[in-house]
């Protein structure tokens, strides 16, 4: 465990002086949102309530990057951030068609973005996925936008696809919501439900698990992810580990040990979620495998 401990306060270090290179500025596109109870099968963690209304994000945080030039001298300040060139991306969404995906008829596509929603005369039976059939990744980082209107929403990676089901899934999920109660964190849909709520970098063992280390309270993250607006999402999976980026701000981070529960690889989806009537829109979603 304390190996687990160590590696994990230096990821958050080295992450927390460089974590705004990630961060790609959202371009115009539409997304959906998620409703009531989480999962609908085992490991369901109840259900879900409402949430307090997001604020718009809090005045500029300062670039966290790049310093600025050597000569300047202390007093000069901070450089401008320069974002890591985004190379080796594939783009799993060609804009017009769901070629590629597989869905019920409830998902279509408009204005450049995958949409999907439900209404009190057409509501949902079932959490149910578009999922992309290009294969499984295993170690890769996922980069799409978003807008949820109303309800919630997720993306699968890492996941299966249930027998017998029209379109369920299983496995790790990053999590959306139009209240921001859950957004950000590591949610595992039909499984072992809250692995990593927003704010926390936690450790999940075969007999051990719980928090390492803190990255902000759930409250000062949440001001970073905008309502009735697109949203950035940068999720990293690499080995064991899983870490999740919105809007250029790292929301959680999970190192799984539980070789039982966990999943090294496995199908990418965007869910419609049961519940209130909601519309979620996803577009530019690239996909970048090791």
């Amino acid at each position: 465990m304390k190996r687990y401990i160590i590696f994990a306060v230096v990821v958050v270090a080295i992450l927390s002086l460089t974590l705004c290179v990630f961060a790609q500025p959202a371009t115009d596109q539409p997304a959906d949102g998620r409703g009531m109870g989480r999962g609908q099968g085992t490991g369901e963690m109840g259900v879900r309530g409402e949430g307090g209304a997001r604020g718009e994000r809090g005045g500029d945080r300062g670039a966290m990057g790049a310093r600025g030039e050597r000569g300047g001298g202390r007093g000069s300040g901070r450089g401008a951030v320069v974002p890591v060139p985004e190379t080796g991306f594939v783009q799993l969404f060609d804009g017009e068609t769901l070629d590629g995906w597989e869905g019920t008829d409830r998902w279509k596509v408009e204005k450049g973005a995958i949409v999907a929603q439900t209404t009190a005369e057409n509501p949902l039976r079932q959490n149910t996925f578009l999922i992309w059939r290009g294969g499984k990744p295993a170690d890769f980082e996922l980069k799409l936008a978003y807008r949820i209107t109303g309800g919630n929403s997720g993306i699968q990676y890492r996941s299966a696809e249930l027998e017998n089901s029209d379109f369920a899934m299983s496995g790790y999920q990053s999590d959306i919501d139009a209240n921001l109660r859950y957004a950000g964190m590591i949610y595992e849909e039909r499984g072992r439900g809250f692995l990593a709520p927003r704010g926390q970098v936690n450790y999940r063992g075969p007999s051990v698990s719980g928090t390492l280390a803190s990255l902000a309270t759930s409250n000062e993250l949440r001001e970073v992810i905008k309502t009735d607006d697109w949203n950035e999402i940068h999720i990293i999976a690499r080995g064991n580990t899983l870490i999740q980026i919105y809007n250029g701000r790292m929301m959680s981070m999970l190192i799984d040990d539980d070789t039982a529960g966990r999943a090294m690889e496995g199908l990418i989806g965007l869910q419609v979620h049961t519940g209130e009537p909601m519309k979620i829109e996803f577009r530019n979603i690239r996909l970048k495998q090791f």
